[in-house]
């Protein structure tokens, strides 16, 4: 086996998986360390949004996931007599991602699409039973130690760069010296995944408990799969409260036994924190390794995955053709303040269903004509980093449009930043610097330029636009304060 490779990645999870395929579709030599033997098999995260999606079709298994999903309708908040406190719905709409707001779905069947689509990368590699015991930051490159958990036989390997995508107890986190920092909600809650034997007139989106007496959630997901959670009471018996008759107590008024068959039931200490480094040299963290939420947003796994869609393209840049420490330290810059928004917004959901119900969740939170409230979905920015703080443009999505009926937009800049330009703009020196797409290329361009009033849009491979220019502004100021990160 070749012991040096591109780039390493500590855990085959959702994470783990898509950053594995952004790296491999740029052709660059990717080994996975995997401590587990098989693929988890019973469910754990089932929601994801637009926002994933895109990076999905991104990763090219878009058309055959897409199967193993459903569009979700959106959430209610309840009282203890099922009276709506507050509606947050997901409109049957298409976003400016190109998909449905809101998803759900079964993660093994997501992690065997990942790992089969995988396969098709030659340079790609996987290890499973791996265990990785030792990692040395070095100035040109990682050595990763690990040891084979049956043969208990120990490897060492190489890498340009090493990611850990390797959850809340992270290794590699352990091994930049980062710590978590609390940021304040943590409740234990039991977590119980069914399956129905035959179909059921239960809600067809989720449903959040606001009850004093017992805090609850209700998911509607894939295929006969429903969960519920509930919070724990202080000093309640953890043993007792996974017991198929308390299970069943509990799901009395919705649910016999005779109706569902329990998939999984577990414990789980639902957590809000945030790693204070997620860097160091060659060496980074993402997901759950660099971040914990509570589930109530259905966000966890969307965070992970927009971790790594900012960090993949800057990997890729460094590794193709050089080294670059400004787009390396814009990773957790521009990620930090963005997922803390999602914790902390996540937090107050959490208040919300302990009934403390205060309509302080987000900003997002309207009084509808008549008197009841509706919540729309919050769309942090991307925090401080590459381009114009003084750009009101930057940080924005760029939309998605295709551009024949098989191929996007988004194809022309999966890894390198493009300049979209209007017809208005006469382009001198910069055809050697980045891929330039003008505004006579496709018709919707037009649109997009006039929606944000610019006559020329920098867009970064993750999606974000990284900034705009008005004919008046000078086109060497561009070359000079951006395209220098990326040549």
């Amino acid at each position: 086996m070749n012991n040096f490779f591109d780039v390493i990645i500590i855990g085959f999870g959702p994470t783990g998986g898509t950053l594995a395929s952004l790296l491999a579709k740029s052709n660059l030599s990717v080994l996975m360390l995997e401590k587990e033997k098989n693929l988890y098999p019973l469910p754990r995260a089932v929601h994801f949004d637009d926002e994933i999606m895109r990076v999905f079709e991104t990763i090219g298994i878009k058309q055959k996931f897409r199967k193993y999903t459903i569009i979700n309708k959106g959430t209610k908040f309840v009282d203890e007599n099922n009276n709506v406190l507050l509606d947050w719905p997901r409109p049957k709409e298409i976003t400016e991602n190109g998909c449905y707001p809101s998803y759900r779905f079964h993660q093994p069947d997501f992690e065997r699409v990942v790992r089969h689509h995988l396969k098709s990368y030659k340079k790609f590699k996987s290890i499973q039973n791996a265990n990785v015991t030792k990692i040395k930051n070095l100035k040109d490159f990682v050595e990763v130690s690990f040891q084979d958990t049956e043969t208990l036989k120990s490897k060492i390997v190489k890498s340009k760069y090493l990611i850990g995508c390797d959850g809340a107890n992270s290794i590699t986190r352990q091994s930049i010296n980062s710590k978590f920092k609390n940021l304040g909600f943590t409740q234990k809650w039991a977590v119980i995944d069914l399956i129905l034997k035959k179909n059921k007139n239960l809600p067809d989106r989720t449903i959040q408990y606001s009850n004093p007496k017992r805090p609850a959630t209700y998911c509607r997901n894939v295929g006969k799969r429903r969960r519920w959670e509930f919070a724990l009471k202080k000093n309640e018996n953890e043993k007792k409260v996974v017991t198929d008759d308390f299970i069943w107590k509990f799901l009395k008024p919705w649910l016999k036994p005779t109706e569902a068959i329990i998939e999984r039931k577990a414990i789980y200490t639902f957590q809000s924190a945030i790693a204070n480094k997620w860097r160091k040299g060659r060496v980074f963290i993402a997901g759950d390794a660099a971040h914990l939420m509570p589930p109530f947003m259905g966000q966890g796994m969307c965070a992970g995955v927009r971790d790594v869609s900012n960090l993949s393209w800057k990997i890729i840049h460094c590794v193709k053709k050089t080294h670059n420490e400004i787009l390396l330290n814009s990773y957790q810059k521009e990620r930090f303040s963005n997922v803390k928004e999602y914790i902390e917004t996540t937090m107050k959901m959490g208040e919300f269903i302990n009934a403390v119900r205060s309509y302080k969740i987000s900003n997002t939170v309207f009084d509808q004509s008549d008197g009841s409230k509706s919540m729309k979905s919050i769309k942090p920015e991307l925090g401080p980093g590459l381009g114009s703080k003084s750009d009101k443009n930057r940080g924005r999505i760029f939309p998605k449009f295709n551009i024949s009926k098989s191929k996007s937009f988004d194809e022309l800049f999966s890894f390198e930043p493009i300049l979209v330009v209007s017809k208005k703009l006469k382009l001198k020196k910069m055809s050697n610097k980045i891929k330039i797409v003008k505004e006579s290329s496709y018709k919707e361009l037009s649109k997009i330029l006039k929606t944000f009033n610019a006559d020329a849009i920098l867009v970064r491979p993750d999606r974000y636009i990284l900034q705009t220019f008005k004919k008046k502004n000078s086109l060497d100021n561009l070359i000079k304060n951006n395209l220098k990160n990326f040549n």
